[in-house]
């Protein structure tokens, strides 16, 4: 189980061999991908900037992790969230999932998305030329984590 957040990019090819490596206990990988677009409620995007507290960020991410693996039969998880200046078609972020069933890893993947989009503690802003304006949560990542929400 892994939480990395880091300005660089991150080579998934390389993250899934280190992940796979030794491992003949896994049965499904599931992977989530996200990337800048280049525009937000129809107007272009030319850059974004994700802004963090580090400590406060991964013992955040960390704990989401961990919650996940309790509620799923997962193998390795993994979470690569970038911050810093990005710019349209930039890598952000990278969740991978791992189980011997697939049901599983495509569970706890969406879980941890739905997580990442609405309660990590991120703040990004979105720029065009020399304006840019803060992102807040998006209704429908809200309404995509309370399905997670124990009663």
């Amino acid at each position: 189980m892994a939480v990395r957040v880091q300005a660089g990019d991150f080579d998934i090819s390389a993250e899934l061999a280190a992940l796979r490596a030794g491992r003949a206990d896994i049965g499904a990988i599931v992977t989530f991908t996200g990337l800048v677009r280049d525009t937000a409620k129809g107007a272009p995007i030319e850059h974004m900037t994700l802004e963090h507290y580090p400590g406060m960020t991964e013992k955040a991410l960390s704990a989401i992790e961990a919650e996940a693996n309790a509620r799923w039969d997962l193998q390795v998880s993994l979470i690569i969230h970038r911050y810093g200046a990005l710019k349209p078609a930039d890598q952000i972020v990278l969740v991978v999932t791992a189980s011997p069933h697939r049901g599983d890893a495509f569970a706890a993947a969406e879980f941890l998305m739905d997580y990442l989009k609405s309660r990590a503690p991120f703040w990004k802003k979105e720029g065009r030329g020399n304006q840019g304006h803060w992102v807040d949560a998006r209704d429908a990542d809200e309404s995509a984590l309370a399905r997670w929400t124990k009663d």
